[in-house]
């Protein structure tokens, strides 16, 4: 009777806590988790007249004819090297950029900085892809006027392989880098200012200062991006790759979100494109598993 009137005492404390929580609740149960319910068509040969429920079940079919087409192997080498080059060069530029902003003492420049790294994030990918293409533009941009005075004709940035995945790249980090920051900023002011004055007394300069307080103060928050960061190497997206990639580039531009629009949207294959998807969730899920397992052996997994 006395646990029941604690616990009841306590709940009534968090009643404000629990309502807030009830929108959340319902966002996962509606966008996240009953959506799930149509991943059997994965497993099925679903037509408009039958509906999910009642379309004929053909097992593992859609797997086998998807991973004996000829693409499916580049589409997948695609999003894999297009994610990982995003998160190779990506995910350092965030924390150098936060640990350059935290050393700036000038706090109008500081802001100034701040604004106008963080802008990029509130643009779309239709806003960026247009720029983008704007400034590599064979005929028009100030780059390939410039090429074209110095070496007699223009470079074609978007119709090459290996420059189209550069621009793709550097677009990406240059659109987020400045919103991935706020992280890291937030984590940094968490640091003890004393460790500074005592690594100063010691005689550590900036470099050692960053090295042996900064690092080690926000290396669990790096941790947990890295791990979330893992878990979307099969996602590299859609909205970034649609708006700047053209059918010169399709064998490195084609990745798993734009072949769900191509062969699920325009063509009817919904099973199909299902099987694919949830590949690529069980493959993201494994990965996540992977990397918090290798995290906790340095006991920085997150559970």
């Amino acid at each position: 009777m006395g646990v029941w009137k604690i616990d009841k005492k306590r709940l009534n404390q968090n009643i404000p806590l629990l309502v807030m929580f009830v929108p959340v609740v319902l966002f996962f149960l509606i966008f996240k988790y009953l959506p799930m319910f149509g991943l059997m068509i994965a497993f099925k040969d679903y037509n408009f007249t039958d509906g999910v429920l009642h379309s004929p079940w053909v097992g593992l079919n859609n797997f086998i004819t998807l991973f004996h087409q000829s693409q499916t192997l580049n589409i997948i080498r695609n999003t894999l090297v297009l994610s990982l080059l995003s998160l190779i060069f990506g995910f350092p530029v965030p924390i150098i950029l936060a640990i350059l902003l935290n050393e700036v003492r000038r706090m109008w420049f500081k802001k100034f900085v701040q604004t106008v790294v963080y802008l990029p994030h509130f643009l779309s990918w239709v806003v960026v892809g247009g720029l983008v293409l704007t400034i590599f533009s064979m005929e028009s941009s100030a780059i390939n006027h410039w090429i074209e005075r110095r070496f007699g004709e223009p470079y074609p940035f978007l119709y090459n392989p290996g420059s189209w995945i550069a621009v793709f790249v550097a677009s990406g980090v240059w659109k987020e880098m400045g919103f991935n920051a706020i992280i890291y900023l937030a984590a940094l002011s968490s640091i003890d200012p004393s460790l500074y004055e005592s690594a100063a007394i010691d005689g550590a300069g900036k470099l050692k200062q960053i090295w042996h307080v900064t690092l080690p103060g926000i290396q669990t928050t790096i941790v947990l991006l890295v791990i979330l960061a893992i878990g979307k190497v099969m996602d590299v997206g859609f909205d970034p790759v649609f708006n700047l990639q053209n059918n010169v580039v399709s064998s490195v531009s084609e990745v798993i979100s734009t072949y769900v629009y191509r062969v699920g949207v325009q063509q009817g294959q919904f099973s199909l494109t299902s099987a694919m998807g949830l590949f690529e969730s069980v493959v993201s899920f494994l990965l996540v598993l992977s990397a918090n397992g290798i995290a906790r052996k340095f006991k920085q997994g997150l559970w």
